[in-house]
């Protein structure tokens, strides 16, 4: 990595003094260390190197747009996330009661709502209209898939008279915030685009969490009691339980710590096998079932996709390759093995994946959500754009987009985490 790919873009020279009173700014230049490995920190200072690292976020004394002039827009794409709707609410309250912006719109059902031809007019929102919001899971602007032509989502905001646009999604709505601002810098115009994370898998990379994954690890790890109750509960009950996770596993693998009566914890980052080979899943399940007569099993959806080689490959609207259900594999494949080798057994499977996506964001994810939004907002009135709100080693940051969604994070297997949930399962 060099330094300058964490570069962030800039639409000029702030020159307005904030409005902001009794306020900590932070001082341009201020950074946060991407290496926090001493030893690779000092090898690059011994070669003169210049050091990684990431723009701090925070409040600026100098702004670039005026607020009284100014004119926002708020989207959420993708699918939904706990704390959606307290992200909209804050960014809300921040740029009107902080800085005064007249006008924030709500660009309904994601970019659909820059379109004009399917007819969605934005909603108008202010304090009273986002008042209690945060009580509430999904989105008040609702939220959607596929892609939108970039040029016309561009005359849409320029029609709108919009300088600031936040987009609250995952990768898929970061790259498309990444190409609207792309095509701005073509037309050369004063449009600060701001991306917000959004995604429960906690993927995003050279970000250490996104706002949305602490409530599902919370409440996948509750309803494990629950499983476990059902699955001790039986003869040779297995209680199955899957979690969101495509590419990545942290919920399984954060869940499975947060209440440890897993014993299998499958994800896609490992390979496992079924009936053969010395990552066999189901013989080893047979043996701890004729010993402990009950097995607690979490998965991510992306688990163990090979066994599906045969199948058609489908994808959602925004390109992203629906998994097959592993779930749904798994219990037929387990009631049968369990049946060819004259073994009882009950399989009980719970598909939490929608459930725990929907509500709102609780204890300090809620909290999360609330910073990471005023922080965007001080952004984008700075004149930042084409980048992504961050948080690294416990503080907020500023990330290029296209650096954030180079690839996808995944759990490392040599990591403290997977080395944590490796200590307490059994396979």
């Amino acid at each position: 990595m060099t330094a300058e790919e964490f570069r962030i873009s800039t639409l000029g020279k702030p020159l307005l003094n904030s409005p902001l009173k009794n306020c900590a700014f932070v001082k341009e230049g201020s950074s946060v260390v991407y290496e926090t490995d001493a030893t690779l920190l000092k090898s690059r200072m011994e070669k003169g190197e210049e050091i990684p690292a990431f723009e701090l976020a925070g409040p600026r004394e100098k702004i670039f747009h005026d607020p009284a002039w100014s004119r926002a827009a708020i989207l959420t794409a993708g699918g939904l996330c706990p704390g959606l709707n307290e992200v909209i609410k804050f960014l809300t309250l921040t740029l009107r009661q902080r800085y005064g912006v007249p006008v924030v719109y709500g660009i309904r059902y994601g970019y659909r709502g820059l379109n004009p031809a399917y007819g969605l007019s934005p909603l108008m929102l202010d304090e009273q209209i986002v008042d209690s919001i945060h009580e509430d899971g999904g989105s008040i602007l609702g939220s959607s898939r596929g892609e939108e032509s970039v040029e016309v989502c561009v005359d849409t905001l320029v029609r709108m008279n919009v300088n600031m646009l936040f987009c609250i999604g995952g990768d898929g709505t970061s790259r498309g915030a990444h190409a609207i601002a792309e095509e701005v810098k073509r037309r050369k115009l004063a449009i600060s685009v701001i991306a917000i994370p959004k995604t429960i898998d906690n993927d995003i990379s050279f970000i250490d969490t996104s706002f949305g994954f602490a409530t599902a690890v919370l409440h996948a790890g509750r309803a494990v009691t629950g499983v476990h109750n059902e699955a001790s509960g039986a003869y040779n009950g297995v209680g199955l339980v899957k979690v969101m996770g495509r590419d990545s596993g942290f919920i399984a693998a954060s869940a499975t710590m947060a209440n440890p009566f897993v014993n299998y914890c499958l994800v896609p980052e490992e390979d496992f096998d079924l009936e053969e080979g010395p990552h066999a899943l189901l013989p080893h399940l047979l043996e701890r079932l004729n010993r402990r007569h009950h097995a607690v099993i979490m998965v991510a959806e992306g688990a163990g996709q090979k066994f599906f080689a045969d199948e058609k490959e489908i994808k959602d609207a925004s390109g992203n390759i629906l998994k097959k259900d592993i779930g749904l594999l798994l219990k037929d494949r387990i009631t049968r093995y369990c049946k060819e080798h004259n073994t009882e057994v009950s399989v009980k499977y719970f598909d939490l994946g929608y459930t725990i996506r929907s509500i709102q964001a609780e204890g300090s994810d809620a909290i999360f959500c609330g910073i990471l939004a005023q922080n965007a907002v001080h952004a984008a009135m700075s004149g930042r754009t084409d980048m992504i709100m961050g948080h690294w080693a416990g503080s907020f940051t500023h990330v290029p987009i296209s650096l954030a969604t180079r690839a996808r994070k995944k759990i490392q297997l040599d990591s403290p985490l997977w080395t944590s949930v490796k200590s307490i399962t059994i396979f």
